[in-house]
């Protein structure tokens, strides 16, 4: 029988059966909280202080005092990791405003609950690196800069479910969400990026889409290889006659997207330059220097 993984909560570990919460925790009745996806790779935490930082900044914009330090939140990452002796993983670290009343007032919850999960992900199929995947423009708009912005990664994953859900429904993988412009924001849970005459495209931040810690590092590494990356406003008709187009995100890494909406993207088949970025951001992920190593 396959030994059971440890989840950490508020200072205690569980066996993942019994890793439990209050159903009167506000980030169960109200999506109040927030979170990070991290991974680690051949015992490297890849941004791990990073991801830390865009979690206090995500909780600092809510007004969610987190009880514990940067230095201390590492640690324990680190030490979840070690307790289930686990070299490649995901990692799924949750602060909740806590336990309160059935009403909303964030002021009801004295003590917010730190959550630290440990396992392994898988978004899509495994050719979808080799051959693409498919998406759609959906009708769910992202929320904007002056809402539930996206640019927090809080608990609340609404609008980008309903988007999935679309997608789901019409049988393509992943959905593409426009801002209220109508100019491309990100995917569901990824960012996005175009590729044309060997130039680079992504939207630019203040669509609300979140700064993505993968997208970040993409862009640096495009850079360092010579390519030219450009943030801009994108339409949909630049989409669909991008000659290149890939997600990119923590869970997903670097995904080529082959059609959207029934738009073949270039020739349908894995890009040069998408290509030559995944191979070399695999290698980046387990360079030391980019992240925090589990076992010192």
């Amino acid at each position: 029988m396959e030994k059971e993984l440890f989840v950490y909560i508020d200072g205690e570990y569980y066996p993942k059966s019994q890793a439990k919460i209050s159903v009167y925790d506000h980030g169960l009745l109200y999506g109040d909280g927030v979170f990070e996806g991290i991974r680690a790779y051949n015992g490297i935490v890849f941004k791990l202080k990073e991801h830390i930082d865009r979690l206090y900044r995500s909780a600092h914009t809510i007004m969610l005092q987190i009880p514990v330090t940067k230095e201390e939140m590492i640690k324990i990452v680190l030490e979840t990791l070690r307790k289930n002796n686990l070299k490649d993983a995901y990692i799924r670290l949750v602060v909740t405003r806590g336990v309160g009343d059935l009403g909303l007032d964030p002021t009801k919850c004295p003590k917010p609950s730190i959550i630290v999960i440990t396992d392994t992900i898988k978004l899509h199929k495994t050719e979808a690196k080799e051959k693409g995947v498919t998406a759609m423009l959906s009708w769910v708009k992202r929320d904007p800069v002056d809402a539930t912005t996206h640019e927090i990664k809080s608990l609340n994953y609404l609008n980008s479910i309903m988007a999935k859900i679309e997608a789901n429904i019409s049988g393509v993988d992943e959905a593409i969400c426009l801002d209220k412009n109508g100019f491309v924001c990100e995917g569901v849970a990824e960012n996005i990026f175009i590729i044309k005459n060997e130039k680079i495209f992504t939207p630019p931040s203040y669509t609300g889409a979140l700064p993505g810690i993968t997208a970040a590092s993409v862009i640096k590494l495009a850079r360092k290889l010579g390519y030219e990356v450009i943030e801009k406003n994108i339409t949909p008709y630049e989409l669909f006659t991008a000659e290149e187009i890939f997600f990119t995100g923590t869970a997903a890494e670097i995904v080529p997207v082959r059609e959207i909406n029934k738009r073949v993207i270039g020739d349908g088949k894995l890009g040069p330059i998408t290509k030559r970025l995944m191979e070399e951001f695999m290698k980046l992920v387990q360079d030391p220097q980019e992240g925090v190593p589990i076992y010192e």
